[in-house]
């Protein structure tokens, strides 16, 4: 996990557009009936890398997905991207949530689902082949997207650990 430590970015230093993946409304049973609120998933993003996932929980729709964007801003990471693609194939799991993630070719466009897609866009992603196994809960298929991505490597760092150039690591 130690490789991981570089790849946390602050919030301050970059502008953010935020997506809101999904928004259900939650029951709590109390002595007089139902109290209602809701749960807000938000991923953020630059377009170049750096991208973030939240959980908002409010009273009101509009206070979660504040709440969300707020913690998304707290946990933002940067993503190895190459060529506006990922640089190799991964699996990514989380809980019930697999993701099987795979770069694609240019022109391509991102063929996600729901929430795989929000997390791609928001990263910078532009060309790649995704798809969600097991659970489709939007919690679970975000933080397993998350998973795979921070799972990935940075090709130019390979090629460094190595000792060969960067086309020496794609072509073998």
């Amino acid at each position: 996990m130690s490789q991981n430590n570089n790849r946390v970015v602050k919030a301050s230093e970059i502008d953010l557009k935020e997506r809101v993946v999904a928004i259900k409304r939650v029951a709590k049973v109390v002595k007089g009936g139902r109290r209602f609120s809701f749960s807000a998933i938000v991923v953020v993003g630059d377009g170049n890398g750096t991208v973030g996932y939240g959980l908002g929980k409010a009273n009101e729709v509009t206070d979660a997905i504040a709440k969300g964007i707020d913690d998304a801003k707290k946990n933002l990471v940067k993503v190895p991207i190459y060529h506006h693609t990922v640089p190799h194939a991964i699996e990514g799991k989380y809980s019930g949530g697999f993701v099987l993630v795979k770069p694609a070719a240019a022109g391509t466009g991102v063929i996600a689902g729901g929430a795989m897609r929000a997390v791609f866009e928001s990263a910078g992603i532009k060309d790649v082949l995704a798809k969600s196994k097991g659970s489709s809960n939007p919690h679970n298929v975000v933080k397993a997207t998350f998973d795979a991505l921070i799972k990935m490597r940075d090709p130019l760092a390979v090629a460094q650990q190595r000792g060969v150039s960067l086309q020496k690591v794609f072509n073998g």
